[in-house]
């Protein structure tokens, strides 16, 4: 499966972002009763904060899922935790799916993600900050390599902060990839925030 990813366009993308914010399965996400205007108002300040960026996700031209990246030394995890060299931290929230699930669907955009934010210069770690309430992302998050290391309290949460080395995530990956899937289980939506 391959993914190809673009630049959000707060003004272009408001809408479709906001169908997918406001749905119960996105609650974690924060932007329940958002508004377009408020979906593209804080899309506008993360494209022009020059520390955090988001970008959309397509599977085979059909925007499938959102992806932020952005520093954590320029973020509110820089008060709970020793950034490092290398850390790259990352939201995710995978659409609402468009006919039946497709097993394994978030798993596979998250390991595409992951591949992309590794290949970036410099990259060896990914920080992961989700809600300690949302244990489904957690168990997503093992499946491909994220290590927690406590619960921290951020300005909007009670967060589970995890990484995820290269290593872990080159580990994980190939163990997934060794592992068959079976189709007749549908998986849920998780989100990353």
């Amino acid at each position: 499966m391959s993914f190809t990813f673009r630049c959000f366009d707060p003004l272009e993308d408001a809408q479709l972002l906001h169908g997918w914010v406001t749905r119960p399965y996105a609650s974690f996400w924060g932007m329940l009763n958002a508004t377009v205007e408020d979906v593209t108002e804080e899309y506008a300040k993360i494209q022009s904060s020059g520390h955090h960026h988001a970008l959309l996700g397509m599977d085979d031209g059909v925007p499938a899922f959102l992806m932020e990246e952005y520093l954590p030394a320029s973020s509110p995890l820089n008060a709970v935790y020793a950034v490092q060299p290398g850390d790259i931290g990352m939201h995710l929230l995978v659409a609402p799916p468009q006919g039946t699930p497709r097993n394994g669907f978030t798993a596979d955009v998250m390991e595409s993600v992951l591949d992309r934010l590794f290949q970036k210069p410099g990259v060896d770690r990914v920080v992961v900050e989700p809600d300690a309430r949302n244990t489904k992302i957690h168990v997503l998050n093992a499946r491909l390599g994220f290590e927690p290391a406590g619960e921290v309290t951020l300005p909007d949460k009670q967060a589970l902060l995890s990484f995820c080395t290269r290593e872990s995530f080159e580990s994980t990956r190939a163990a997934r990839s060794s592992t068959p899937k079976h189709q007749s289980i549908q998986e849920q939506h998780c989100d990353h925030r």
